[in-house]
């Protein structure tokens, strides 16, 4: 049976930022429309932080019982290196997107925005299929077109649209940023398992992409939040632009990135590129509300 510790691990904490940017951007988008509520921001959050934590031990079943992670480089994964059994490991992925389903189901009806359900439903199919049932998108290169959707548009439209009961321009650009920052940490991951993924059949938009097209991608991705920071700059708070200094964060990334790391070099950029989103979205959450 699989420790506390290998629990946790197998979760893949070092997601987590892609959980909370959205919520923490969604807010400070939400309290520059004076409409902003602690309580359905602290709700949004653990909906946000059910559904990766299910998503990702969802991946972790699906992919182990394909026998796609037994060779991968990375985390921990549970079922593929055999320390927890599959059913565990459903039954886990099932119980975290249960309790993000009646957590959103809660939020929803607090908030009376009815036909926010059906967005809600969308989002737990996502979590699923993406590497479940007979054919996931996930193996099919449309995983990162679903982070975008599902952790930056979603999420922080989401969380200002339960708050506000409308959406800004400056939300718009967040939940942008913030999709393409998320889907930069999905890139960089999946750049780092193009020879596994190929051998196993899995054919993530990085193995369709090849080596060089998917380090092109990734830069490209991490481009976009500092080109909305600029923009919000100049058509609002000029504070916004403090957000490009973030970039520092995302230097060594960049180098592995743009140096040809393979591997389990490129484990760093992950969580490099996780936490300069946080940070971004923090930054950017401030300066919307700072005159």
């Amino acid at each position: 049976m699989a420790s506390v510790s290998e629990w946790i691990e197998g979760a893949r904490p070092r997601t987590l930022p892609n959980a909370v940017a959205p919520v923490v951007a969604g807010a400070g988008a939400a309290i520059a429309l004076d409409a902003f509520s602690w309580w359905r921001s602290v709700l949004a959050l653990l909906v946000s932080l059910s559904l990766i934590v299910g998503v990702n031990y969802a991946n972790d079943y699906s992919d182990g019982i394909r026998g796609t992670d037994e060779n991968r480089v990375g985390p921990l994964r549970l079922v593929g290196s055999r320390v927890a059994a599959p059913k565990a490991v459903l039954t886990a992925a099932l119980i975290a997107l249960g309790l993000a389903g009646v957590l959103g189901l809660l939020l929803v009806a607090l908030s009376g925005h009815w036909w926010l359900l059906a967005m809600g439903g969308v989002c737990i199919l996502g979590a699923w299929f993406y590497t479940g049932g007979k054919k996931p998108y996930g193996y099919y290169g449309f995983g990162e077109i679903a982070v975008f959707v599902f952790f930056g548009l979603a999420g922080v439209l989401g969380t200002v649209y339960v708050q506000a009961g409308r959406v800004s321009w400056a939300a718009l650009a967040c939940a942008v940023a913030v999709g393409s920052f998320s889907t930069a940490v999905l890139t960089a991951n999946n750049l780092r398992d193009i020879p596994t993924d190929v051998e196993s059949g899995k054919r993530t938009l990085a193995t369709r992409l090849g080596d060089r097209g998917t380090r092109r991608l990734y830069l490209v991705l991490i481009a976009v939040p500092y080109v909305l920071s600029v923009v919000l700059a100049v058509t609002g708070p000029g504070l916004a632009s403090l957000a490009v200094l973030t970039v520092g964060l995302l230097l060594p990334a960049i180098g592995a990135v743009h140096g040809g790391k393979t591997g389990r070099e490129l484990i760093p950029a992950l969580r490099d590129t996780g936490l300069a989103m946080l940070v971004w979205a923090v930054v950017t959450a401030v300066a919307l509300n700072l005159f």
